[in-house]
């Protein structure tokens, strides 16, 4: 089985032409770092108006290669020791609900925190499985790995489908953002179901590649590079806006002038002292720091909370694979070596920092319209396998929603005595995301428009009511 990778995808040159010039922006013309403006180029006009939501912002935690839901949410102490594995459950602060005891701080917080004990893909291969998770459409076909991007499995992110409703909102920050590294097998196949899709680069979430936990860490997209200073970035800019006016005037799509309101947003965030500070850690408390975790994981679930206080409406965190994980199973994808794997590399980190992050928005007065949610592409298989680990199921695992709009210290949903499959209260990924749309006041009815302009709801799914306040 595939295990997974994070190491930088870099696209083949596909020359230079207009439409090339369009996507990349004119911006590397100015010195100006792109990845986080790169994306397909199609525009798409929908005229949607959103409500008022419960929520103000979203931040999804997601836990690359899937947690096991044994040892996690879901622990079943009553069954055999080769299903339950070596960690006991524990009492919570909501009597009648136990978690794993590898998560103590948050067990201090259960009365924020919903469960949703019964979600299900049917697909056990990560890129099909976390198109599903991410989007809210099954892939089609389904359990393939490798997949990549593109027709027919082209519907746009969560965060995308937010970026695109929120376009137009008169904040200098992009309404969404993902960080710190895009999601890759070891193959270098980048998942499906991360970016825009059909939506086209409005939509795209933006993309900051850092390393939170470096000392010298920055965003590059925020810096200019080191040939090209001030004056040279001030020429440069001039003559962007003359070829803007030329090629405007041959536009007939519409296609320019999107671009041209990215270029102009990417311009405005370099000189914009509020993303600067969002970005820069090096103003945060110590302990603040500190609480969250020095790994890269904690870091980057800071610089979300930071994101989201400087106006950013979703932010997507996504567990990445260190330099020294085994490269048969890295990340949460627990191929081997699970009991060790869990105890030193991978639920200590995620409890302190899921813990810091929910206290830290309790302390800030935001939990209450602040989303937070925590989950993988899939779970784990019920028994271990020969190599003391357990493999990929999509059949039945769980999904974590705290904050604004939830009623804390509940769970819907139950699984069967192994955490095999659901016994109640079935949950869809496209009942989860029609959950997170209807929190921020976009009812799973809103429609958005596909490439040949029909119109499509964001999500058929249905909002789970049973875990709202």
């Amino acid at each position: 089985m595939q295990a997974l990778n994070d190491t930088p995808f870099v696209p083949q040159d596909r020359g230079t032409n207009r439409r090339g010039f369009l996507q990349t922006g004119g911006l590397g013309l100015l010195g100006v770092t792109g990845s986080v403006f790169a994306g397909p180029l199609n525009v798409v006009d929908a005229a949607v108006k959103g409500q008022p939501g419960r929520i103000k912002r979203c931040i999804l935690l997601f836990l690359l290669g899937g947690p096991s839901q044994h040892s996690t949410w879901d622990p079943k102490p009553d069954a055999a020791e080769e299903i339950r594995g070596a960690y006991k459950p524990i009492q919570t602060s909501v009597p009648g609900i136990q978690i794993s005891e590898l998560l103590p701080e948050t067990s201090k917080l259960m009365q924020h925190i919903a469960l949703l004990r019964a979600v299900t893909t049917g697909d056990h291969a990560h890129s099909s499985s976390g198109y599903a998770m991410l989007t809210g459409q099954p892939h089609q076909p389904t359990n393939r790995e490798g997949a990549n991007p593109g027709a027919p499995n082209d519907w746009p992110t969560f965060a995308a489908v937010v970026q695109f409703l929120r376009r137009q909102q008169p904040h200098i920050m992009p309404p969404a953002v993902r960080l710190p590294h895009h999601i890759f097998n070891t193959d270098q196949s980048v998942w499906p179901g991360q970016d825009s899709g059909f939506l086209g680069v409005p939509a795209d979430p933006w993309l900051f590649r850092c390393e939170p936990t470096s000392a010298d860490f920055q965003v590059p997209e925020f810096q200019l590079h080191r040939d090209v200073p001030d004056a040279r970035f001030g020429e440069r800019r001039k003559l962007l806006d003359h070829l803007d006016r030329r090629l405007f005037e041959m536009d007939r799509t519409g296609a320019f002038k999107s671009h041209t309101d990215i270029a102009h947003q990417a311009l405005n965030l370099l000189g914009s002292k509020t993303t600067v500070n969002a970005c820069n850690l090096a103003l945060e408390p110590a302990a603040s720091r500190d609480r969250y975790g020095s790994h890269p994981f904690g870091q980057s679930v800071l610089l979300g909370r930071r994101l989201l206080e400087a106006g950013v409406s979703v932010v997507q965190v996504n567990w990445f694979r260190s330099p020294d994980e085994p490269p048969a199973a890295p990340c949460w994808d627990s191929h081997a070596d699970e009991t060790r794997r869990l105890k030193e590399a991978l639920v200590p980190p995620l409890d302190q920092a899921y813990s810091a992050l929910l206290r830290d928005l309790i302390d800030r007065d935001m939990l209450q319209d602040t989303l937070v949610v925590c989950m993988g592409e899939f779970g784990r298989t019920p028994k271990f396998n020969a190599r003391g680990g357990r493999d990929h199921w999509g059949h039945c695992f769980s999904v974590a929603l705290a904050g604004g709009g939830v009623q804390g210290g509940s769970v819907h949903g139950s699984s069967d005595k192994h955490a095999a499959y659901p016994v109640s209260g079935v949950v869809r990924p496209h009942d989860v995301t029609a959950t997170m749309f209807d929190l921020l006041g976009h009812p799973p009815n809103t429609e958005i428009h596909d490439r040949l302009g029909r119109p499509l709801p964001v999500s058929r799914g249905r909002v789970i009511r049973e875990i709202l306040s």
